[in-house]
């Protein structure tokens, strides 16, 4: 059965009966969110410990001594078959599969569909109409009301990646009702000289000065998410960019300042360049999943290691 991500972050009273969830799509940032969300609604309600594997095929099945369930986040889909759905129809473990969109997982995604027992959610970058449900939640829970006006400005202005879309509706609401206004929304949705976005026009400095603008600007975990999660889509811009030409289209109209800079970026990046991104991607998001006490460390080894590849 295919759910829209909204029905989890949105509805408190949605009824987590299904026993396995199939997390996809592209948008990296709304399935981490999902995925999390899933994992605390679940343990709200009973205790419930996470064991991460990389396939089904590393499944044991497990009885603690004082969990109700354990929760397997499985990071690709090797293994699952119809032979592995319905041998967990009669498990007390809940299943959730995370794996970015790409070809070998269209034919499996089907089988979730059918399967009663299952979840199919795929993630995408956020429409209108889902900002706007989103922006409603946010007036629901903090009963402050917002004039019409600069409520469809505020719609068309918020993000389409989930993270950054939720960091700056969190820091809008913080604000006090007659602060609520135009300029100061404009102020917290601009990228800032002086917001830890900055960092990563940062690059081309010496890694001293790196250090030390990351450790004034990246001080919370939630930081570095945003921090990441922004470096992320210029590293993607330049991985999926068949060309400069194409690359070039793809930049954010609002970062025409700094277009330079990324188009000198990306003349540095050449096939085996962007395998080592890629690599490089895919081994820090593991290490802030399963290490997120490390997450400042984490995030600064990142940005150095992305520095040397592009550079070297």
């Amino acid at each position: 059965m295919r759910l829209n991500p909204l029905n989890i972050l949105l509805n408190k009273e949605f009824d987590f009966k299904k026993k396995i969830y199939f997390v996809s799509g592209n948008e990296l940032s709304l399935i981490e969110k999902v995925t999390s969300t899933i994992i605390k609604k679940f343990q709200e309600n009973e205790i419930a410990s996470v064991t991460r594997i990389n396939s089904i095929t590393d499944f044991t099945e497990e009885v603690g001594l004082f969990e109700n369930k354990k929760i397997y986040l499985l990071k690709n889909i090797k293994g699952l078959d119809e032979k592995f759905l319905i041998k967990i129809k009669d498990s007390n473990n809940i299943f959730i599969l995370v794996q970015e969109n790409s070809q070998k997982i269209k034919r499996f995604k089907n089988k979730f569909l059918k399967d009663p027992n299952s979840f199919l959610i795929d993630c995408y970058e956020l429409d209108k109409n889902s900002k706007l449900k989103i922006l409603n939640e946010y007036i629901k829970i903090s009963k402050i009301k917002i004039e019409e006006s600069l409520y469809w400005i505020l719609v068309e202005m918020l993000d389409n990646k989930y993270i950054f879309l939720e960091n700056s509706l969190n820091k809008i609401f913080e604000l006090d009702k007659q602060d609520i206004t135009l300029s100061n929304i404009k102020k917290i949705l601009t990228v800032s000289n002086h917001g830890k976005e900055k960092v990563f026009f940062c690059l081309f400095k010496k890694n001293k000065e790196i250090i030390n603008i990351y450790r004034e600007k990246i001080q919370t975990t939630s930081d570095v998410n945003e921090f990441y999660y922004y470096c992320r889509f210029f590293c993607q811009l330049i991985i999926d960019s068949k060309d400069g030409d194409d690359y070039h289209n793809k930049i954010p109209i609002y970062l025409f300042k700094e277009k330079s800079f990324l188009i000198d970026v990306y003349k540095r990046f050449d096939s085996k360049k962007k395998n080592m991104l890629l690599k490089l991607l895919s081994s820090t998001e593991k290490s802030l999943r399963n290490e997120s006490s490390l997450s400042l460390i984490h995030g600064l080894r990142f940005f150095l290691n992305m520095k040397k590849i592009t550079t070297s």
